[in-house]
C-alpha cells in the first residue's frame, strides 16, 4: 500500500525503536547505592552519553548473538589457559573476565594520566632521596621509623646509582572514585607491579568478541604503551642489542600466566632464578651454549627473595650475587630492589607534603586520608575514632597481633578484639595505620541479561622512557561481586574488566613492530636457556609416552572386537599387550586380571597410574606450562584438548568399542599436535630439543615393543601386532607380497632408515639434531651426546636383521637411555662453574 511503512529488519525506524526498548530492558532496575558515584548514571539518574553510545551500538546485535559472543570470549579464555592463582591455593583458576568494559572518556582519562605521571615522578624522587643523601629524614619531612621500619627498605642498596638514574621502569597505582566523582589513590605498586599482561589479554579477548563495537567506540590502543616500555628497557642497557630477561618466581606464582604471556608478547626471555648465575661480576643466563650475559632483568620476584646471599637466605627464587652485580652496575634491574619501600601505607599520610616539597605542587590525585600511628597526635586520633576507621598494617598486608587478619573496620570488631587492637596500637603504633573508609564507585556488569552496578578498583600503569613517563591508556580493572566492597583483590567472585579509554576521533592501528626499516635482519634467535631446553625435551618425551600408551590401548581393543581374535595366537598377543600396559604403569597390578574393557579404561583415564594416557597428558601439559611463552596458542590449545579429552568423565562401565573410540580421538589430537610442530615451528634449538625428546622416547618404546613381539618364537599374529603398533602395516604389505616374516619385520621396525617409526630413523634424527647444536669448546673433540649418537647410528647401519635378537634389542634400548642421560648432563645441568662458549652461536 502506497505510503505504508513496511515492517522488517531493514526499516531504520523500526530498528531504532527496537534498539531503545532493548536498552531499556537491559537497564531496568539499575539502582546504585545512595551517595555512591556511578559510572553509568549521572547525579540526576540519567545515563551518561558515552554509555548510551555503547549500549546503542550493542543493541544492534541480536540477543542470541550477544550470548554467543560472550560464550566465545569465555571459551577463548579457557582454551588458552588464561589463569591466575589465589595466594595459598595450589590449583589455577580460570581468568574471570567481565563481559562489559569500564568506559572512561578521553577528558576524564587526561586527568588520571596527569595525576599518575606526577605520582610516578614523585615516587622516583622519594626513592632517590631515601637511598641517597636521605635529606627527607634529616630535615624531618619523614620520620626515620617510616623508612627503617619497612622490611622493603634495603640497606644494601644505600648509595647505589641505578642505570640511567631511575629506580623504577614500571609503576602502578590503584585508584577509585569517591562519592564526589573525584579519583583517589588507594595504594601504590612499585615492587613488581602486576596486571598489565592481564589488561592486555582482556583487551584481546573482548575486542575479538566485539570487533565492530570496539572500532566504533574509538578505543585507545595498548600496543604503543608496551612498545615504549620495551624501548625503555632496551635503552637502559649498556649494549645496543641487549639480552632482556623477565625473572619469574616460577609456575606456582600467582600471576605466572601473565609473566609468560608478557615475555612472549614483548619477545624477551622468561627465566627463573636457577637460569641465572653471577660469573666474573656479571649476570649470565645458563644456555645450551654456555653462559650468556644478561643485560636487563625485569624483576617479578620480590626483593626479599632476589639474592639468598644478602636478603632471605632460604630463597630458592633468586640469584646468588645479584645484589653485588647491581652495585657494580653490571646489570639493569627493573624495578630496582628496594623500590617496594614506597608501597607502605605508612608513607601515604606524608605524600601531600612530600609532593609540595619535592615537586612544588599539590597532588593531582590525592590518596585516601591516612594516619600513621607511629606519631603521637595521629595515634591518639586513630584511637579516638577507632570505630569509624579502617585499621591496617603500616608495612604489610597482615595486621600484626591480629591472627593474620588483614584490614579491619574498627566498628566491626567485638569487645575483645577491639581491646586487643587498642592495646597493640598503644604498645607499638609504628606497625599500624588508620584510614578513612573507602566508598568505591560502581560500574555496570552484565548479569542475567541486565546491567547491575558493582564496585571497582582501577590499576593504572606508567612506564619510564627517554621521553618521560608513558601512561597505559587503559588498565587493570577489578570488579567486586558485592554491592559493598572496601577492597577488591582477585579472589572468589571478583571479575576483571577491560578498560576502554574513548577518544574523540578514530584511533590508528598500532603494533609492537618497529616504525622504521632500519632493523637488523636475523633468522635465528638468541641462545636457548637450559631450563627451557630441559622442559621442551621432556614435553616431547611425555607426549611420545602418551601416544605409545594410546596405541597399545587402541590395538588391544581393536583385536578384542575382531571376531577372529578368539584364536590361541591372538589371545597370547592380547595378553602381552595387557602385560605391557601393566609394566609401563598404565594399570595397577590389581586390575591386571580384569576384563579388557576394565584394563583399557584404567590405562586411558586413571590419573593415579603414572603411565596412563591421562597422567602422561597431564605431565606434558605441566611441562608445557613452564615454557608456555615458547608455545603458540594453537599448541597450547591442543595440549589442553588432549588432557580434557582423556579426563572427560567416562561411563561407569566402558565397553571395548568406547575405549577404542576414546583412544582414537586422543590419537587424532596427537597427530594434529605433531603436524603443528613439524609445519609451524622454526627449526631452531627449541624445536630440536622437543623433537629429540620424542625421538628418544619413540626409539626406547619401539625397542620395548619389539622385544615383546619379535622374539625368535614370534608368531605371525605377534608380528602383525608389532606392525600395527608402529603404524607400518600398509608399508609392509606394499613392500612384501608374502605374509609377515620375522627378519623383514625386524628390519622395518629397527633398521629401516626410510621408516619414520623405526629405531634407526630416530637415531639418525637425534644425531642430526645434536650436530647442529652449539658447542662449548671448538677443540675438534666430539661432545659425549654426539659421540654416543654417532656410534649408535653407525652400529645400526651395519646391523643384520637376521642376527638381531632380544638381547641386542635390549642393548639398543639401553644405549638410547644412556644417550638421553648424556643429553641431560650436557645441556640441562650446567652449574655455576660451567665454562663459557669459545664462540657465540645464534640458536634458540
Amino acid at each position: 500500500m502506497a505510503g505504508e511503512v513496511m515492517p522488517g529488519p531493514r526499516n531504520p525506524a523500526r530498528r531504532g525503536a527496537a534498539s531503545v526498548r532493548r536498552v531499556q530492558d537491559w537497564t531496568a532496575g539499575y539502582e546504585p547505592l545512595p551517595g555512591i558515584h556511578d559510572e553509568f548514571l549521572d547525579r540526576n539518574g540519567s545515563p551518561r552519553a558515552h554509555w548510551l553510545h555503547f549500549l546503542g551500538a550493542l543493541s544492534r546485535i541480536e540477543d542470541d548473538q550477544i550470548d554467543r559472543r560472550f560464550a566465545a570470549a569465555d571459551r577463548h579464555i579457557r582454551d588458552l589457559g588464561v589463569s591466575y592463582r589465589v595466594y595459598g591455593e595450589t590449583n589455577e583458576r580460570s581468568w574471570p573476565l567481565s563481559h562489559v568494559p569500564l568506559l572512561i572518556p578521553d577528558k576524564d582519562w587526561g586527568e588520571i594520566a596527569a595525576g599518575v605521571t606526577q605520582r610516578a615522578e614523585l615516587m622516583e624522587k622519594v626513592l632517590s632521596d631515601l637511598y641517597g643523601d636521605a635529606e627527607l629524614v634529616a630535615d624531618g619531612a619523614l620520620p626515620a621509623a617510616v623508612v627503617a621500619g619497612s622490611p622493603d627498605f634495603l640497606h644494601s642498596m644505600k648509595g647505589v646509582k641505578p642505570p640511567g638514574g631511575r629506580w623504577m621502569r614500571l609503576y602502578a597505582c590503584d585508584i577509585g572514585r569517591g562519592p564526589d566523582g573525584k579519583w583517589w589513590v588507594l595504594g601504590d605498586r612499585a615492587q613488581a607491579p602486576s596486571g598489565a599482561g592481564y589488561a592486555l589479554e582482556n583487551r584481546l579477548v573482548l575486542s575479538r568478541a566485539f570487533p565492530t563495537l570496539y572500532r566504533e567506540m574509538n578505543v585507545e590502543r595498548l600496543a604503543p604503551f608496551f612498545r615504549d616500555f620495551r624501548r625503555g628497557l632496551t635503552g637502559s642497557a649498556q649494549r645496543t642489542e641487549p639480552r632482556i630477561c623477565l625473572l619469574t618466581p616460577g609456575p606456582y606464582s600467582q600471576t605466572y600466566f601473565e609473566q609468560a604471556y608478557l615475555a612472549r608478547y614483548l619477545g624477551i626471555l622468561l627465566v627463573e632464578g636457577d637460569d641465572l648465575v653471577v660469573h666474573d661480576g656479571q649476570v649470565h643466563v645458563r644456555t645450551i651454549a654456555g653462559l650468556k650475559r644478561a643485560d636487563v632483568i625485569w624483576r617479578r620476584v620480590d626483593a626479599d627473595w632476589c639474592d639468598p646471599l644478602e636478603t632471605n637466605a632460604a630463597s630458592r627464587l633468586g640469584v646468588p650475587g645479584l645484589m653485588q652485580a647491581i652495585r657494580n652496575g653490571a646489570v639493569t634491574v627493573a624495578n630496582m630492589p628496594g623500590t617496594g619501600l614506597v608501597e607502605s601505607r605508612a608513607l601515604l599520610g606524608f605524600m601531600p607534603a612530600l609532593c609540595r616539597r619535592l615537586m612544588g605542587e599539590d597532588l593531582l590525585l590525592p590518596n585516601i586520608a591516612t594516619w600513621w600511628c607511629g606519631q603521637q597526635g595521629e595515634r591518639e586520633e586513630v584511637l579516638e575514632r577507632l570505630d569509624e576507621l579502617v585499621l591496617s598494617g603500616a608495612f604489610s598486608d597482615v595486621m600484626p597481633g591480629m591472627d593474620g587478619r588483614r584490614a579491619l573496620l574498627g566498628g566491626d570488631l567485638d569487645a575483645g578484639d577491639r581491646a586487643r587492637l587498642r592495646a597493640n596500637i598503644e604498645a607499638r603504633g609504628i606497625d599500624y595505620v588508620g584510614q578513612e573508609v573507602v566508598e568505591l564507585s560502581t560500574t555496570p556488569v552484565w548479569e542475567n541479561g541486565k546491567l547491575t552496578p558493582r564496585p571497582f578498583v582501577l590499576r593504572v600503569f606508567a612506564a619510564r622512557t627517554d621521553e618521560g613517563w608513558q601512561i597505559m591508556p587503559g588498565g587493570f580493572c577489578r570488579v567486586s561481586d558485592r554491592s559493598d566492597a572496601r577492597a577488591v583483590s582477585m579472589g572468589e567472585g571478583v571479575q576483571s574488566a577491560d578498560v576502554w579509554v574513548l577518544a574523540d576521533k578514530p584511533v590508528e592501528m598500532s603494533t609492537l613492530l618497529p616504525s622504521t626499516d632500519s632493523v637488523k635482519i636475523r633468522r635465528l634467535l638468541g641462545n636457548l636457556p637450559s631450563r627451557a631446553a630441559d622442559n621442551l625435551f621432556w614435553l616431547g618425551r611425555y607426549l611420545e609416552r602418551a601416544e605409545a600408551t594410546l596405541r597399545l590401548v587402541r590395538c588391544l581393543c581393536s583385536r578384542v572386537m575382531d571376531p577372529d581374535s578368539a584364536s590361541g595366537g591372538s589371545r597370547q598377543s592380547n595378553e602381552r599387550l595387557e602385560k605391557m600396559l601393566s609394566a609401563w604403569g598404565a594399570v595397577s597390578d590389581e586390575i591386571e586380571d580384569g576384563t579388557t574393557a576394565e584394563i583399557a579404561a584404567a590405562a586411558l583415564h586413571e590419573r593415579a597410574h603414572h603411565g596412563s594416557a591421562l597422567a602422561l597428558a597431564s605431565a606434558a601439559r605441566r611441562a608445557a606450562s613452564v615454557i608456555r611463552e615458547r608455545l603458540s596458542p594453537d599448541a597450547w590449545l591442543l595440549l589442553r584438548a588432549l588432557e580434557t579429552t582423556l579426563s572427560s568423565e567416562a561411563p561407569a562401565v566402558l565397553s571395548e568399542t568406547e575405549a577404542f573410540d576414546h583412544a582414537d580421538s586422543a590419537l587424532r589430537i596427537m597427530a594434529a599436535l605433531s603436524g603443528l610442530v613439524q609445519e609451524n615451528v622454526n627449526r631452531v634449538a627449541g624445536w630440536r630439543f622437543l623433537d629429540m625428546g620424542r625421538r628418544v622416547e619413540r626409539g626406547i618404546n619401539t625397542c620395548r615393543i619389539a622385544r615383546q613381539f619379535a622374539d625368535k618364537d614370534a608368531t605371525a599374529d605377534n608380528l602383525d601386532v608389532l606392525l600395527d603398533l608402529i603404524d607400518s602395516q600398509i608399508t609392509y604389505r606394499s613392500r612384501y607380497l608374502v605374509g609377515v616374516a620375522l627378519a623383514p619385520v625386524r628390519d622395518m621396525v629397527l633398521l629401516d632408515t626410510f621408516n619414520p617409526r623405526s629405531v634407526a630413523f630416530q637415531a639418525e634424527l637425534i644425531n642430526e639434531h645434536l650436530a647442529t647444536l652449539p658447542l662449548l669448546r671448538e677443540d675438534g673433540i666430539l661432545e659425549t651426546p654426539r659421540r654416543l649418537s654417532l656410534k649408535l647410528v653407525s652400529d645400526l647401519a651395519v646391523e643384520d636383521a637376521d642376527q638381531i635378537d632380544p638381547a641386542k634389542i635390549l642393548s639398543i634400548e639401553q644405549r638410547l637411555m644412556s644417550l638421553a642421560e648424556a643429553i641431560a648432563q650436557r645441556y640441562f645441568l650446567q652449574g655455576p662453574g660451567s665454562g663459557r662458549a669459545d664462540r657465540l652461536m645464534d640458536l634458540a
